[in-house]
């Protein structure tokens, strides 16, 4: 029992979390659980590399749609099961991550120059995947139709949103080992100052390649569940700026460099942007479009300035001033 005492939380959130379809049953809950909790694996990928390892990224897009569009070409071009196809997804997402990661790390690229080559990645990847026959061009792909279990397809979203926890919490406890093991020390390290870490004997660059190979990984899986959740995609999806603001967005406003700042972040995002857009359609007599995202850029806004530790910081501060 002593081993799982530094998961019991990440547990108990799960089992909370996975009670929320038998409450809540119409189909616009669970679509907009399945989808928090694909955006939610996301940002945990990126909280891995940048509120861990301090390396912040702007174009994590490039890992998400590599991971979305080869689930998605292997099955409507290969015949391949899905099932088979996920773990070849991801891992063309981690080697998609290794190799941007080995490109800039190798130029000694940090703070904003690295996110501003991290962006023009995932820029030029949208623009191949514009063009390429292989994606189906700006016509896009799309996956045929097959609801089975064994296809990955769910009659039942209740279904698909379990599917989807597991994974989430899989990425939990990934992050939650390895932010107690060596290697999360020295993550940190890299993070409070590359130089004393390097004086110590930290080999940062591999550290650095390491961080984001497994945090490239972890938002592959998220477009594989994006893809299988909406079975099509096109470029502007796949490799589209709002999936990189989101895992962005997510920890830094839900706690930068912890395990439930991810997806506390996501459920504020998502739950404070359906709000909004259900209370402003309920003014207006229809919808505004872009409105989630000016709730977005206040929220960043409110948290860099009052909250610079996110919500889980405020939190804290809050519990020591009570003690």
């Amino acid at each position: 029992m002593s081993a799982l005492r530094p998961y019991r939380a990440i547990l108990l959130a799960l089992a909370l979390l996975a009670l929320l379809p038998v409450l809540f049953t119409t189909g616009t809950v669970r679509n907009f659980l399945v989808f928090t909790l694909i955006v939610a694996i996301a940002a945990q990928g990126w909280n891995l590399l940048g509120g861990y390892g301090g390396q912040f990224s702007f174009g994590h897009a490039s890992f998400f749609g590599t991971g979305a569009y080869a689930i998605a070409i292997l099955q409507a071009r290969a015949g391949l099961n899905p099932w088979l196809a996920l773990p070849v997804a991801v891992a063309l997402g981690a080697l998609a991550g290794a190799v941007i990661g080995t490109l800039a790390f190798r130029a000694r690229l940090r703070g904003s120059y690295f996110a501003l080559v991290t962006l023009a990645f995932a820029e030029v990847l949208r623009i191949v995947a514009n063009v390429l026959p292989i994606t189906g061009g700006a016509a896009g792909t799309l996956i045929r139709l097959n609801v089975d279990p064994l296809n990955f397809q769910f009659a039942d979203r209740a279904q698909f949103y379990w599917v989807a926890l597991v994974f989430l919490g899989a990425a939990m406890v990934l992050v939650r080992a390895l932010e107690r093991g060596r290697f999360g020390a020295r993550l940190v390290a890299v993070r409070e100052n590359e130089d004393a870490a390097r004086a110590l004997g930290v080999d940062v660059l591999r550290v650095k390649i390491v961080a984001i190979t497994l945090s490239a990984a972890i938002t592959a899986v998220a477009g594989c569940l994006y893809a299988q959740n909406f079975l099509y995609l096109d470029a502007a999806i796949a490799y589209g700026p709002w999936i990189s603001v989101e895992a962005l967005l997510a920890p830094i406003i839900g706690g930068l460099g912890t395990v439930f700042g991810p997806l506390i972040g996501a459920l504020v995002l998502h739950g404070l942007g359906e709000l909004t857009k259900g209370w402003i359609g309920a003014l207006t007599g229809g919808s505004v479009p872009g409105i989630d995202l000016v709730l977005f850029g206040v929220l960043l806004i409110v948290t860099v300035g009052f909250a610079p530790r996110g919500i889980l910081g405020l939190v804290a501060r809050f519990r020591a001033r009570a003690a």
